[in-house]
């Protein structure tokens, strides 16, 4: 039924294109070259047809359901005159499934119709086992059995139920591997196909030509469920050496339609402005928010101890696989006219999640030299960009009431040239894979500072100097005394720049007083009480800072002299 209604519709269609007249030729042109965006994609596909004296229906087939109907541009040249263009979604056909895919379908029905057959012999013995159970009964209640007649029957049950047992033990060993092989299976088509067929849109061009005539025709359209994102590697072998970076992007397809070796373009430009006249709006200055201040040190880079939090925490790339929306439904039923609400929610579903990033007003492109494949399944794909070799200074900062290691930083300067977008960096020091830091380039600056975590060459130890901690009484009032040594040892054969930083305590109540005896000449801030202290350390030399202050406050009420920091830990 199903056949005979699927010819009725396509004689219908040839009558209908037939009774208009115009030579028809159906094309399947594949993705010859992409420029991917941040969100989106505009696809090229070019085909070589010969038009006929007339007017000509040409319909590109197999088109990716996530067109964008306003984007679509057709150049034939100048012999063709273009009559009109127009898009559908058809819905009579569908993505082809993938040779893989095809083949561990084949393989899982042939299980599955293994496991039937070992389920019918189970049945089977089943059946013989419950027909000897019910039918043990030897005789009547009248006549009794003779003791040589129950003999040979009892050996005849045992015997048998045993043979159908280890028969059942046999299948059950037989079945339970087929069941864990249709487990990986299924996850494996899953992971290779990723959803089900979807419907293809095809896009129809009517052309009229004086003679008969062979044309190339480079067809363009923007598709959403696209896009890249930036992926690094820092590389540095010393801190006197300069730093290569290596910039690649994570590219991902889930446009339906497969890309096979397509020549790709990057780029940070919104593929979905329109072409009216830019506009200026008005460019206000203002001091930076709170949020800002928090997150940028005073030189307008992101500062490093945010840098170093990014660094512990296991920063996930951009592309994820959670729900997430790639096009709005203005934008879906604009480029599909009224579709099915079914259909546009199964748009709207995807396996990527986006962030919002910083990029220049001034897009970047980026020409990749080498062609690759990136198939329609929403994984992310390592495509090179462009290696850089930074000259950089390398700065030490250590932190030691909470980390007792020394971190180093890079700083780069004019890296505004390089079009660099915020993204995660894998970063390598001295031949060694030392984490993930991240780049940001919302620095107000031209200088951008680039985390390469803890240097174990230098040694960062905070002490307790018992001798001078003390606790006293003077009339009313309790006076605890504090001092710490703190100790920096540079292992390294080259000598290092490293900024060291403490704090002493903020009272916010005139009774508690905070006295100062030593701080090695740090450089204090009063707001907020933190210390400051920079020296440039020798090879093999070490640096050391006496901290010392006292806090009285009345001895009748309690004050919290000690800074804690939260963890969590088992609780039995």
């Amino acid at each position: 039924m199903k056949s005979i209604l699927t010819s009725l519709l396509s004689i219908s269609l040839i009558s209908l294109w037939a009774a208009n007249g115009d030579n028809e030729q159906r094309i399947k042109a594949p993705v010859e070259s992409a420029v991917v965006y941040l969100d989106g994609a505009e696809v090229t596909h070019n085909k070589t047809i010969t038009l006929e004296a007339g007017r000509n229906s040409i319909i590109f087939t197999g088109i990716s359901s996530h067109l964008i109907s306003k984007s679509i541009q057709i150049n034939a040249g100048s012999d063709a005159s273009i009559l009109s263009i127009s898009d559908k979604i058809n819905y009579l056909t569908a993505n082809i499934e993938t040779p893989k895919t095809k083949q561990l379908k084949d393989s899982l029905k042939l299980l599955r119709e293994t496991i039937e057959q070992l389920n019918y012999e189970k049945e089977a013995y089943n059946t013989e086992k419950k027909m000897l159970i019910e039918n043990e009964a030897m005789g009547g209640k009248e006549k009794a059995v003779a003791i040589a007649e129950l003999k040979l029957a009892a050996d005849f049950y045992r015997s048998r139920i045993k043979e159908i047992n280890m028969e059942l033990f046999k299948l059950d060993k037989k079945l339970n591997p087929c069941y864990e092989i249709i487990a990986r299976l299924e996850k494996e088509i899953t992971e290779s196909n990723g959803k089900p067929a979807t419907p293809t849109a095809e896009i129809t061009v009517l052309l009229t030509a004086t003679t008969k005539l062979t044309v190339k025709i480079e067809l363009k359209y923007l598709v959403s469920g696209a896009g890249w994102a930036p992926s690094y590697d820092l590389i540095a072998e010393d801190i006197n050496k300069p730093i290569e970076l290596k910039y690649r992007a994570k590219v991902f397809n889930n446009t339906d339609v497969d890309w096979n070796n397509v020549k790709l373009k990057l780029s940070t430009s919104d593929p979905s402005l329109n072409a009216s006249k830019p506009q200026l709006a008005a460019w206000y200055l203002n001091f930076q928010s709170e949020y800002d201040n928090n997150y940028y040190n005073n030189n307008g880079n992101a500062s490093y101890q945010q840098q170093l939090q990014s660094q512990e925490k296991n920063i996930e790339g951009v592309i994820g696989m959670a729900s997430g929306v790639i096009a709005t439904d203005k934008d879906i039923r604009g480029a599909r006219g009224e579709a099915s609400k079914t259909y546009i929610d199964g748009l709207k579903k995807s396996p990527i999640t986006f962030e919002e990033v910083q990029v220049s007003e001034l897009s970047a492109e980026f020409d990749i030299k080498n062609t690759y494949t990136i198939p329609a399944d929403a994984k992310p794909y390592i495509v090179e960009v462009t290696n850089y070799n930074l000259p950089a200074t390398f700065k030490h900062y250590s932190i030691p009431k909470t980390e007792k290691e020394a971190f180093l930083l890079a700083r780069i300067s004019g890296w505004e040239q390089l079009d660099l977008v915020e993204g995660p960096a894998n970063v390598y020091f001295g031949g060694s894979y030392v984490g993930q830091s991240y780049i940001y380039t919302r620095s107000l600056d031209d200088t951008l500072d680039l985390s390469f975590g803890r240097d174990k060459k230098v040694m960062v130890s905070r002490t307790k100097l018992k001798n001078f901690n003390s606790k006293s009484f003077t009339g009313t009032n309790k006076k605890e005394t504090q001092s710490y040594e703190i100790v920096v040892k540079n292992n390294r054969k080259l000598p290092i720049s490293i900024d060291i930083e403490d704090q002493l305590p903020v009272s916010q109540n005139s009774e508690i007083v905070v006295e100062v005896a030593e701080l090695s000449n740090a450089k204090k801030d009063e707001a907020t009480g933190k210390l400051l202290w920079n020296y440039t350390i020798a090879p093999g030399e070490q640096q050391k800072i006496t901290l010392t202050y006292s806090i009285k406050y009345p001895k009748n009420k309690a004050v919290n002299t000690r800074k804690y920091s939260k963890k969590q830990r088992a609780s039995f």
